[in-house]
Protein backbone atom coordinates (compact mmCIF):
# COMPACT_ATOMS: atom_id res chain seq x y z
CA UNK A 1 0.00 0.00 0.00
CA UNK A 2 2.74 2.58 0.79
CA UNK A 3 4.35 1.79 -2.57
CA UNK A 4 1.06 2.40 -4.36
CA UNK A 5 0.64 5.72 -2.58
CA UNK A 6 4.20 6.70 -3.48
CA UNK A 7 3.69 5.76 -7.12
CA UNK A 8 0.42 7.71 -7.19
CA UNK A 9 2.18 10.74 -5.74
CA UNK A 10 4.99 10.49 -8.31
CA UNK A 11 2.43 10.20 -11.11
CA UNK A 12 0.58 13.26 -9.81
CA UNK A 13 3.82 15.21 -9.62
CA UNK A 14 4.72 14.19 -13.17
CA UNK A 15 1.38 15.39 -14.59
CA UNK A 16 1.62 18.62 -12.64
CA UNK A 17 5.20 19.12 -13.84
CA UNK A 18 4.14 18.76 -17.48
CA UNK A 19 1.32 21.27 -17.02
CA UNK A 20 3.53 23.81 -15.27
CA UNK A 21 6.20 23.49 -17.98
CA UNK A 22 3.58 24.57 -20.54
CA UNK A 23 3.37 27.88 -18.69
CA UNK A 24 7.05 28.60 -19.42
CA UNK A 25 6.30 28.02 -23.10
CA UNK A 26 3.22 30.25 -23.08
CA UNK A 27 4.71 33.38 -21.56
CA UNK A 28 7.74 33.13 -23.87
CA UNK A 29 5.35 32.75 -26.81
CA UNK A 30 3.51 35.99 -26.02
CA UNK A 31 6.45 38.14 -24.93
CA UNK A 32 8.54 37.20 -27.96
CA UNK A 33 5.80 38.40 -30.28
CA UNK A 34 6.47 41.99 -29.16
CA UNK A 35 9.36 42.51 -31.64
CA UNK A 36 6.89 41.51 -34.36
CA UNK A 37 4.04 43.65 -33.06
CA UNK A 38 6.12 46.83 -32.86
CA UNK A 39 6.86 47.21 -36.61
CA UNK A 40 3.48 45.72 -37.51
CA UNK A 41 1.34 48.06 -35.41
CA UNK A 42 3.64 50.92 -36.38
CA UNK A 43 2.37 50.38 -39.93
CA UNK A 44 -1.24 49.49 -39.13
CA UNK A 45 -1.78 52.39 -36.69
CA UNK A 46 0.67 54.80 -38.36
CA UNK A 47 2.90 55.38 -35.33
CA UNK A 48 6.32 56.91 -34.84
CA UNK A 49 9.09 55.14 -32.89
CA UNK A 50 8.22 56.78 -29.57
CA UNK A 51 4.56 55.80 -29.87
CA UNK A 52 5.44 52.23 -30.88
CA UNK A 53 7.66 51.96 -27.77
CA UNK A 54 4.47 52.03 -25.69
CA UNK A 55 3.78 48.51 -26.99
CA UNK A 56 6.61 47.30 -24.78
CA UNK A 57 5.53 49.59 -21.96
CA UNK A 58 1.95 48.31 -21.90
CA UNK A 59 3.22 44.74 -21.65
CA UNK A 60 6.05 45.04 -19.15
CA UNK A 61 4.45 47.58 -16.80
CA UNK A 62 1.91 44.87 -15.95
CA UNK A 63 4.66 42.93 -14.17
CA UNK A 64 5.19 45.88 -11.82
CA UNK A 65 1.48 46.52 -11.26
CA UNK A 66 0.31 42.92 -10.93
CA UNK A 67 3.18 41.13 -9.15
CA UNK A 68 1.91 41.94 -5.64
CA UNK A 69 -1.80 41.26 -6.42
CA UNK A 70 -0.81 37.93 -7.95
CA UNK A 71 1.20 37.03 -4.84
CA UNK A 72 -1.70 38.07 -2.58
CA UNK A 73 -4.22 35.89 -4.42
CA UNK A 74 -1.94 32.85 -4.38
CA UNK A 75 -1.09 33.45 -0.74
CA UNK A 76 -4.77 33.70 0.15
CA UNK A 77 -5.87 30.68 -1.89
CA UNK A 78 -3.28 28.48 -3.65
CA UNK A 79 -1.08 28.13 -6.70
CA UNK A 80 -3.80 26.41 -8.72
CA UNK A 81 -6.25 29.29 -8.31
CA UNK A 82 -3.54 31.79 -9.22
CA UNK A 83 -2.54 29.87 -12.34
CA UNK A 84 -6.12 29.51 -13.57
CA UNK A 85 -6.78 33.22 -12.93
CA UNK A 86 -3.68 34.10 -14.90
CA UNK A 87 -4.63 31.92 -17.85
CA UNK A 88 -8.16 33.38 -17.97
CA UNK A 89 -6.92 36.98 -17.79
CA UNK A 90 -4.31 36.34 -20.49
CA UNK A 91 -6.91 34.65 -22.71
CA UNK A 92 -9.23 37.66 -22.40
CA UNK A 93 -6.34 39.94 -23.35
CA UNK A 94 -5.47 37.83 -26.40
CA UNK A 95 -9.12 37.74 -27.50
CA UNK A 96 -9.30 41.54 -27.26
CA UNK A 97 -6.94 41.75 -30.23
CA UNK A 98 -9.89 40.88 -32.47
CA UNK A 99 -12.01 44.00 -31.71
CA UNK A 100 -8.85 46.12 -31.47
CA UNK A 101 -8.00 45.17 -35.06
CA UNK A 102 -11.58 45.77 -36.22
CA UNK A 103 -11.64 49.36 -34.98
CA UNK A 104 -7.86 49.87 -35.39
CA UNK A 105 -7.43 51.80 -32.16
CA UNK A 106 -3.91 51.77 -30.73
CA UNK A 107 -5.18 52.34 -27.18
CA UNK A 108 -7.28 49.18 -27.38
CA UNK A 109 -4.25 47.20 -28.53
CA UNK A 110 -2.32 48.53 -25.52
CA UNK A 111 -5.15 47.53 -23.19
CA UNK A 112 -5.18 44.03 -24.68
CA UNK A 113 -1.42 43.73 -24.20
CA UNK A 114 -1.67 44.91 -20.59
CA UNK A 115 -4.36 42.30 -19.86
CA UNK A 116 -2.35 39.54 -21.48
CA UNK A 117 0.80 40.49 -19.58
CA UNK A 118 -1.18 40.72 -16.32
CA UNK A 119 -2.18 37.10 -16.78
CA UNK A 120 1.40 36.14 -17.59
CA UNK A 121 2.53 37.85 -14.37
CA UNK A 122 0.35 35.41 -12.45
CA UNK A 123 1.90 32.50 -14.34
CA UNK A 124 5.50 33.62 -13.77
CA UNK A 125 4.85 34.36 -10.10
CA UNK A 126 3.42 30.86 -9.62
CA UNK A 127 5.45 28.64 -11.94
CA UNK A 128 8.99 29.38 -10.78
CA UNK A 129 8.47 28.52 -7.08
CA UNK A 130 5.84 25.82 -7.71
CA UNK A 131 8.02 23.76 -10.02
CA UNK A 132 10.74 23.58 -7.35
CA UNK A 133 8.42 21.67 -4.98
CA UNK A 134 7.26 19.09 -7.55
CA UNK A 135 9.77 16.44 -6.63
CA UNK A 136 13.02 15.97 -4.77
CA UNK A 137 14.22 19.28 -3.26
CA UNK A 138 17.80 18.36 -4.16
CA UNK A 139 16.96 18.37 -7.88
CA UNK A 140 14.75 21.49 -7.81
CA UNK A 141 17.28 23.61 -9.73
CA UNK A 142 17.53 20.93 -12.44
CA UNK A 143 13.75 20.94 -12.88
CA UNK A 144 13.71 24.72 -13.09
CA UNK A 145 16.49 24.82 -15.69
CA UNK A 146 14.73 22.11 -17.70
CA UNK A 147 11.50 24.10 -17.62
CA UNK A 148 13.26 27.31 -18.65
CA UNK A 149 14.46 25.58 -21.80
CA UNK A 150 10.85 25.77 -22.98
CA UNK A 151 11.20 29.57 -23.00
CA UNK A 152 13.45 29.02 -25.99
CA UNK A 153 10.85 26.81 -27.66
CA UNK A 154 8.21 29.49 -27.17
CA UNK A 155 10.53 32.10 -28.67
CA UNK A 156 11.26 29.79 -31.62
CA UNK A 157 7.58 29.18 -32.38
CA UNK A 158 6.66 32.86 -32.09
CA UNK A 159 9.45 34.15 -34.33
CA UNK A 160 9.72 31.37 -36.91
CA UNK A 161 6.00 30.67 -37.35
CA UNK A 162 3.52 33.14 -35.83
CA UNK A 163 5.48 36.20 -36.92
CA UNK A 164 5.20 34.94 -40.52
CA UNK A 165 1.41 35.15 -40.25
CA UNK A 166 1.41 38.63 -38.72
CA UNK A 167 4.03 40.34 -40.90
CA UNK A 168 2.78 40.82 -44.45
CA UNK A 169 6.10 41.93 -45.91
CA UNK A 170 4.31 44.87 -47.57
CA UNK A 171 6.08 48.04 -46.52
CA UNK A 172 5.14 51.20 -48.43
CA UNK A 173 7.21 54.35 -48.16
CA UNK A 174 5.58 57.57 -46.85
CA UNK A 175 5.62 58.87 -50.43
CA UNK A 176 3.73 55.80 -51.70
CA UNK A 177 1.19 56.09 -48.89
CA UNK A 178 0.70 59.76 -49.70
CA UNK A 179 -0.25 58.91 -53.29
CA UNK A 180 -3.01 56.50 -52.18
CA UNK A 181 -6.64 57.56 -52.14
CA UNK A 182 -8.38 57.58 -48.75
CA UNK A 183 -10.21 54.35 -49.58
CA UNK A 184 -7.03 52.61 -50.74
CA UNK A 185 -5.17 53.70 -47.61
CA UNK A 186 -8.00 52.55 -45.36
CA UNK A 187 -8.13 49.17 -47.09
CA UNK A 188 -4.36 48.70 -46.73
CA UNK A 189 -4.27 49.69 -43.05
CA UNK A 190 -7.27 47.49 -42.22
CA UNK A 191 -5.74 44.48 -43.96
CA UNK A 192 -2.54 44.99 -41.95
CA UNK A 193 -4.40 45.35 -38.63
CA UNK A 194 -6.58 42.27 -39.11
CA UNK A 195 -3.55 40.01 -39.62
CA UNK A 196 -3.20 39.77 -35.83
CA UNK A 197 -6.75 38.48 -35.31
CA UNK A 198 -6.32 34.80 -36.15
CA UNK A 199 -2.99 34.27 -34.33
CA UNK A 200 -4.20 35.89 -31.13
CA UNK A 201 -7.54 34.10 -31.20
CA UNK A 202 -5.56 30.85 -31.49
CA UNK A 203 -3.40 31.90 -28.51
CA UNK A 204 -6.56 32.67 -26.52
CA UNK A 205 -7.90 29.22 -27.33
CA UNK A 206 -4.68 27.52 -26.19
CA UNK A 207 -4.70 29.53 -22.94
CA UNK A 208 -8.28 28.49 -22.22
CA UNK A 209 -7.49 24.85 -23.00
CA UNK A 210 -4.52 24.84 -20.61
CA UNK A 211 -6.67 26.58 -17.99
CA UNK A 212 -9.30 23.84 -18.34
CA UNK A 213 -6.63 21.16 -17.90
CA UNK A 214 -5.41 22.85 -14.71
CA UNK A 215 -9.02 22.96 -13.50
CA UNK A 216 -9.71 19.23 -13.96
CA UNK A 217 -6.29 17.95 -12.82
CA UNK A 218 -5.69 17.51 -9.11
CA UNK A 219 -2.41 19.22 -8.31
CA UNK A 220 -0.20 18.05 -5.42
CA UNK A 221 -0.90 20.11 -2.27
CA UNK A 222 1.70 22.52 -0.96
CA UNK A 223 2.23 22.60 2.81
CA UNK A 224 1.48 25.99 4.37
CA UNK A 225 0.49 27.32 0.97
CA UNK A 226 -2.33 29.49 2.28
CA UNK A 227 -2.19 32.48 4.57
CA UNK A 228 -4.43 35.38 5.43
CA UNK A 229 -1.96 38.10 4.46
CA UNK A 230 1.34 38.78 2.80
CA UNK A 231 3.75 41.07 4.59
CA UNK A 232 5.67 43.51 2.43
CA UNK A 233 8.97 44.25 4.13
CA UNK A 234 10.96 47.15 2.67
CA UNK A 235 13.79 46.62 5.15
CA UNK A 236 15.24 44.13 2.66
CA UNK A 237 16.65 47.18 0.82
CA UNK A 238 19.12 47.64 3.67
CA UNK A 239 21.14 44.92 1.97
CA UNK A 240 23.37 46.84 -0.42
CA UNK A 241 23.98 43.95 -2.82
CA UNK A 242 20.23 43.38 -3.08
CA UNK A 243 19.39 47.04 -3.73
CA UNK A 244 22.06 47.28 -6.42
CA UNK A 245 20.80 43.97 -7.82
CA UNK A 246 17.28 45.38 -8.22
CA UNK A 247 18.73 48.42 -9.99
CA UNK A 248 20.87 46.22 -12.25
CA UNK A 249 17.88 44.02 -13.07
CA UNK A 250 15.80 47.09 -13.94
CA UNK A 251 18.42 48.24 -16.44
CA UNK A 252 19.02 44.72 -17.77
CA UNK A 253 15.37 44.08 -18.63
CA UNK A 254 15.15 47.52 -20.21
CA UNK A 255 18.20 46.75 -22.35
CA UNK A 256 16.87 43.31 -23.32
CA UNK A 257 13.54 44.72 -24.46
CA UNK A 258 15.28 47.48 -26.46
CA UNK A 259 17.56 44.99 -28.23
CA UNK A 260 14.80 42.57 -29.22
CA UNK A 261 11.83 44.83 -29.82
CA UNK A 262 13.50 47.34 -32.15
CA UNK A 263 15.71 44.84 -33.96
CA UNK A 264 13.57 44.86 -37.11
CA UNK A 265 13.49 48.67 -37.16
CA UNK A 266 17.27 48.80 -36.63
CA UNK A 267 17.92 46.24 -39.38
CA UNK A 268 15.70 48.05 -41.87
CA UNK A 269 17.53 51.31 -41.18
CA UNK A 270 21.16 50.27 -40.90
CA UNK A 271 21.29 47.27 -43.25
CA UNK A 272 18.82 48.63 -45.79
CA UNK A 273 16.70 45.47 -45.74
CA UNK A 274 12.96 45.40 -46.30
CA UNK A 275 10.49 43.77 -43.93
CA UNK A 276 9.98 40.95 -46.44
CA UNK A 277 13.74 40.29 -46.65
CA UNK A 278 14.08 40.26 -42.85
CA UNK A 279 11.09 37.95 -42.56
CA UNK A 280 12.25 35.55 -45.29
CA UNK A 281 15.79 35.32 -43.91
CA UNK A 282 14.53 34.59 -40.36
CA UNK A 283 16.84 37.24 -38.88
CA UNK A 284 14.57 37.83 -35.88
CA UNK A 285 14.41 34.09 -35.27
CA UNK A 286 18.19 33.83 -35.38
CA UNK A 287 18.43 36.75 -32.96
CA UNK A 288 16.41 34.87 -30.34
CA UNK A 289 18.13 31.59 -31.21
CA UNK A 290 21.42 33.25 -30.18
CA UNK A 291 19.79 34.09 -26.85
CA UNK A 292 18.77 30.47 -26.30
CA UNK A 293 22.21 29.10 -27.26
CA UNK A 294 23.86 31.66 -25.01
CA UNK A 295 21.82 30.46 -22.06
CA UNK A 296 23.09 26.89 -22.43
CA UNK A 297 26.69 27.99 -23.02
CA UNK A 298 26.51 30.27 -20.01
CA UNK A 299 25.14 27.50 -17.80
CA UNK A 300 28.12 25.34 -18.79
CA UNK A 301 30.66 28.10 -18.23
CA UNK A 302 29.26 28.75 -14.76
CA UNK A 303 30.51 25.33 -13.71
CA UNK A 304 34.03 26.63 -14.39
CA UNK A 305 33.83 30.40 -13.82
CA UNK A 306 32.25 32.44 -11.04
CA UNK A 307 28.91 33.94 -12.20
CA UNK A 308 29.84 37.50 -11.20
CA UNK A 309 32.96 37.34 -13.38
CA UNK A 310 30.96 36.08 -16.33
CA UNK A 311 28.51 38.93 -15.75
CA UNK A 312 31.38 41.42 -15.81
CA UNK A 313 32.98 40.00 -18.97
CA UNK A 314 29.68 39.56 -20.82
CA UNK A 315 28.66 43.14 -20.01
CA UNK A 316 31.96 44.43 -21.40
CA UNK A 317 31.45 42.45 -24.63
CA UNK A 318 27.96 43.89 -25.02
CA UNK A 319 29.19 47.45 -24.55
CA UNK A 320 31.78 46.92 -27.31
CA UNK A 321 29.28 45.23 -29.65
CA UNK A 322 26.69 47.96 -29.15
CA UNK A 323 29.32 50.63 -29.73
CA UNK A 324 29.88 49.01 -33.14
CA UNK A 325 26.12 48.88 -33.77
CA UNK A 326 25.73 52.58 -32.94
CA UNK A 327 28.80 54.11 -34.57
CA UNK A 328 29.32 51.76 -37.54
CA UNK A 329 26.19 49.69 -38.15
CA UNK A 330 25.46 48.15 -41.53
CA UNK A 331 24.80 44.47 -42.05
CA UNK A 332 27.67 43.61 -39.69
CA UNK A 333 25.92 45.75 -37.10
CA UNK A 334 22.90 43.50 -37.43
CA UNK A 335 25.06 40.44 -36.71
CA UNK A 336 26.73 42.28 -33.83
CA UNK A 337 23.25 42.69 -32.36
CA UNK A 338 22.87 38.92 -32.45
CA UNK A 339 26.10 38.72 -30.47
CA UNK A 340 24.58 41.06 -27.90
CA UNK A 341 21.65 38.64 -27.50
CA UNK A 342 24.10 35.79 -26.93
CA UNK A 343 26.04 37.60 -24.22
CA UNK A 344 23.03 38.96 -22.36
CA UNK A 345 21.30 35.56 -22.13
CA UNK A 346 22.64 34.64 -18.69
CA UNK A 347 22.26 38.07 -17.10
CA UNK A 348 18.71 37.91 -15.71
CA UNK A 349 19.13 34.69 -13.67
CA UNK A 350 22.69 35.67 -12.65
CA UNK A 351 21.67 39.09 -11.32
CA UNK A 352 18.64 37.49 -9.67
CA UNK A 353 20.73 34.86 -7.86
CA UNK A 354 23.44 37.30 -6.76
CA UNK A 355 20.86 39.83 -5.59
CA UNK A 356 18.91 37.51 -3.27
CA UNK A 357 21.97 35.70 -1.96
CA UNK A 358 22.15 35.47 1.83
CA UNK A 359 18.90 37.35 2.46
CA UNK A 360 17.78 34.73 4.97
CA UNK A 361 14.09 34.99 5.86
CA UNK A 362 13.75 37.97 3.49
CA UNK A 363 14.50 35.88 0.41
CA UNK A 364 10.85 35.56 -0.69
CA UNK A 365 10.04 39.25 -0.45
CA UNK A 366 13.38 40.01 -2.11
CA UNK A 367 12.40 37.74 -5.00
CA UNK A 368 9.11 39.62 -5.39
CA UNK A 369 10.90 42.96 -5.68
CA UNK A 370 13.27 41.41 -8.22
CA UNK A 371 10.26 40.40 -10.33
CA UNK A 372 8.85 43.93 -10.04
CA UNK A 373 12.11 45.35 -11.43
CA UNK A 374 10.99 43.93 -14.79
CA UNK A 375 9.20 47.28 -15.13
CA UNK A 376 12.48 48.49 -16.64
CA UNK A 377 11.22 46.88 -19.83
CA UNK A 378 8.31 49.35 -19.81
CA UNK A 379 10.32 52.52 -19.12
CA UNK A 380 13.74 52.31 -20.78
CA UNK A 381 12.46 51.58 -24.34
CA UNK A 382 10.65 54.91 -24.19
CA UNK A 383 14.06 56.57 -24.02
CA UNK A 384 15.18 54.63 -27.08
CA UNK A 385 11.97 55.59 -28.89
CA UNK A 386 12.46 59.26 -28.03
CA UNK A 387 16.07 59.32 -29.27
CA UNK A 388 15.01 57.51 -32.42
CA UNK A 389 12.35 60.13 -33.10
CA UNK A 390 14.80 62.97 -32.47
CA UNK A 391 17.78 61.43 -34.30
CA UNK A 392 17.94 57.88 -35.75
CA UNK A 393 17.13 54.37 -34.55
CA UNK A 394 20.84 53.51 -34.88
CA UNK A 395 21.95 56.30 -32.55
CA UNK A 396 19.11 55.42 -30.15
CA UNK A 397 20.86 52.16 -29.32
CA UNK A 398 23.09 54.22 -27.04
CA UNK A 399 20.31 53.62 -24.48
CA UNK A 400 20.89 49.85 -24.01
CA UNK A 401 24.65 50.42 -24.24
CA UNK A 402 24.45 52.71 -21.19
CA UNK A 403 22.34 50.07 -19.42
CA UNK A 404 25.15 47.54 -19.74
CA UNK A 405 27.52 49.90 -17.93
CA UNK A 406 25.23 49.58 -14.89
CA UNK A 407 25.32 45.79 -15.17
CA UNK A 408 29.10 45.83 -15.61
CA UNK A 409 29.41 47.76 -12.33
CA UNK A 410 27.24 45.18 -10.57
CA UNK A 411 29.41 42.31 -11.86
CA UNK A 412 32.55 44.23 -10.85
CA UNK A 413 31.71 45.02 -7.23
CA UNK A 414 28.01 45.75 -6.76
CA UNK A 415 27.17 42.11 -5.99
CA UNK A 416 29.48 42.01 -2.96
CA UNK A 417 27.80 41.44 0.38
CA UNK A 418 28.89 43.97 2.98
CA UNK A 419 27.73 45.29 6.31
CA UNK A 420 25.71 44.12 9.28
CA UNK A 421 22.58 42.06 8.63
CA UNK A 422 19.80 41.38 11.08
CA UNK A 423 17.53 38.36 11.03
CA UNK A 424 14.51 38.23 13.38
CA UNK A 425 12.98 34.88 14.32
CA UNK A 426 11.09 33.70 17.40
CA UNK A 427 11.44 37.18 18.94
CA UNK A 428 15.23 36.89 18.86
CA UNK A 429 17.59 39.01 16.84
CA UNK A 430 20.49 37.32 15.14
CA UNK A 431 23.25 39.71 14.04
CA UNK A 432 25.87 38.78 11.47
CA UNK A 433 28.72 40.83 10.09
CA UNK A 434 29.20 39.96 6.42
CA UNK A 435 32.45 40.57 4.62
CA UNK A 436 32.76 41.42 0.95
CA UNK A 437 32.99 38.19 -1.00
CA UNK A 438 35.49 37.79 -3.81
Amino acid sequence: MPVAVTNEKKSGNRIALILVITLFFLWALTSNLLPTLIPHLKKACQLDDLQSAFIDSAYWVAYFVMAIPAALIMRRYNYKVGIICGLLIAAIGAACFYPAAEIRRFGVFLGALFLMASGMTFLETAANPYITILGNPETSSQRLNFAQAFNGLGAFVSTFFISKIILSGIDYTPEQLGKMSSSQLEKYLSSEATRVQLPYLAIAGVLLLVGFLFYIVKLPPVPEERAESLKIDFSVFRHRHFTLGVIAQFFYVGAQVCISSFFIRYTKYTAGLSEAEINTAHYLGYLLLCFMIGRYVGAFLMTKIKPERLLLVYSAFNILLLAYCVFVGGKLGMFAMMGVEFFMSLMFPTIFALGIKDLGNQTKIGSSFMVMSIVGGAIIPLGLGYLSRQFTIQLAYLVPMICFFVILHYGWKGYRIKGIHYEISDNKIKMEVANAND
